[in-house]
């Protein structure tokens, strides 16, 4: 009898304006993994968790909580905007989400977003 996976993972490296760029990707049974880094290390570790109201179901509200790092406004923005669609096609599942960036840019977001999209292991 062949054992079956647990763990789904795949990783990416990208040069994005011209800095290395990891993402690493990876599905738990309860939630989403997600490492985007710049640096070569994990940085600031945040959770994205879905909310669901009674009245709308299919909407969930997400809340952010900066569990270790530094707890800016811009960093919950950063988590929405880069992986607010992941826990959606998971099924609502919450994210982990482990960010190390030195180009912050909106450009630089959207690419790291399409990264994210060709490692989808939910």
């Amino acid at each position: 009898m062949a054992a079956e996976r647990v763990i789904f993972s795949k990783c990416k490296n990208e040069i994005i304006n011209g800095i290395s760029t990891q993402i690493a990707c990876t599905a738990f049974s309860n939630y989403i993994f997600v490492v985007i880094t710049q640096y070569g290390k994990m940085g600031t570790l945040i959770s994205l968790t879905p909310n669901v109201t009674s009245s709308d179901i299919s909407k969930p509200i997400f809340t952010t909580k900066v569990l270790l790092g530094n707890d800016e406004a811009l960093t919950h923005v950063f988590a929405k905007n880069l992986v607010m669609f992941v826990s959606q096609e998971a099924g609502n599942k919450p994210v982990l989400l482990a960010l190390a960036l030195k180009d912050k840019r909106i450009e630089s977001i959207r690419d790291m977003k399409e990264m994210i999209k060709s490692c989808q292991v939910w």
